[in-house]
Formats: C-alpha cells, sequence, structure tokens
C-alpha cells in the first residue's frame, strides 16, 4: 500500500462528534483508527516511516494518546518511551509545566532521572489543536536539558496555528483546516 493510500484509510477512519465535549467542537476521534485493524496498521508504518530518519534518543508521549503512539514507534526504531503525565501521577523526583486551557490550567509532569540533557526527544500525541499542552511539553524538556527534535502528531487543525507558537519543528500527518 502506497503512502498516500495509507494517509487515505487512516484520515477516513476517523469519526468526527460535533458538539463535543460541548457546542461548537467538532471532536476528531483517534480512538476509531484504534477499531479498524487496517487503518492502525497504516498508521503505524506512517509513525514509524517518517520517524526512522530522523535522529531521535527517545520518544516522549503526552498524556494520554501519546501513550498508545509512542511505544508503536519505539518498538520499531528501539528506542526508549517516556510518558509527560498529568500532575500527581508519576513517583519520584518530577519537573513540572503548568499550561493554559481554555477552561482553566493544567499542570505536566516528567521523570527527571528518566532523562538527560542533550538528550535528542521526539515527543508525539494525536491532535495539535491550539497548542497549549504541547507548549508546556517543549518547555518542560527544555528545562531539562532536552533537544527537540520534533513534535509529531497525527492530526492538526491548521486553522488555530498552534505550530506558529512552538519554537521547535512540528509535523503532522492529517490536516484540517476548518472546524466543519
Amino acid at each position: 500500500m502506497s503512502r498516500d493510500q495509507k494517509l487515505k484509510l487512516v484520515k477516513d477512519s476517523i469519526k468526527f462528534y460535533p458538539d463535543f465535549p460541548r457546542p461548537g467542537i467538532i471532536f476528531r476521534d483517534i480512538f476509531s483508527v484504534f477499531q479498524d485493524i487496517l487503518a492502525l496498521k497504516a498508521l503505524k508504518d506512517l509513525l514509524v516511516e517518517h520517524v526512522s530518519v530522523l535522529q531521535v534518543d527517545l520518544i516522549v508521549g503526552l498524556d494520554s494518546r501519546g501513550f498508545l503512539l509512542g511505544p508503536m514507534i519505539c518498538t520499531e526504531i528501539e528506542k526508549p518511551f517516556l510518558p509527560i503525565r498529568k500532575k500527581g501521577k508519576l513517583p519520584g523526583k518530577v519537573a513540572r509545566q503548568s499550561y493554559n486551557l481554555e477552561y482553566g490550567e493544567a499542570t505536566f509532569e516528567l521523570q527527571t532521572e528518566s532523562i538527560k540533557k542533550e538528550t535528542r526527544v521526539l515527543i508525539v500525541d494525536d491532535l495539535l489543536a491550539t497548542g497549549g499542552s504541547m507548549g508546556a511539553a517543549v518547555n518542560l524538556l527544555k528545562s531539562v536539558g532536552a533537544v527537540i527534535t520534533e513534535c509529531l502528531v497525527v492530526m492538526e487543525l491548521t486553522n488555530l496555528k498552534a505550530r506558529e507558537k512552538l519554537d521547535v519543528p512540528v509535523y503532522s500527518f492529517i490536516q484540517f483546516d476548518h472546524e466543519v
């Protein structure tokens, strides 16, 4: 199957839910891809093919969908995985970074003993929307001396212009330029 066929299969497998979690929002559900084995294999292939040419030492997945995508990549390119989790979920010494949401504030944490200075990191998540969580992850990793190779997402809402707020390379497989 060609790259374009894989992209189409993944994109066609993404379900849309209007007015979720509140009116006016269209929720794009990556979990629907996980229910279609062919689409999931295509997604894994796309992720691995893209990352295999990058110079990375560590894959970092964002809470929580990045936890599903990161290990798929790690096992294929033989690099370790590290989660960035929401506050209070990780034991040991952690670094923290707070960020704003549309409806409040949240905090990410990272186990500091699991990463060394100058580690080349790939950050992975399912969606780049406003850039709040991705920006917090970038800042958190930079605060412990990591070098961000790239932020990799499956879907990007380009009309929200989040990549312009991030001072690191961003790659998305599927772009949506409007809410409808």
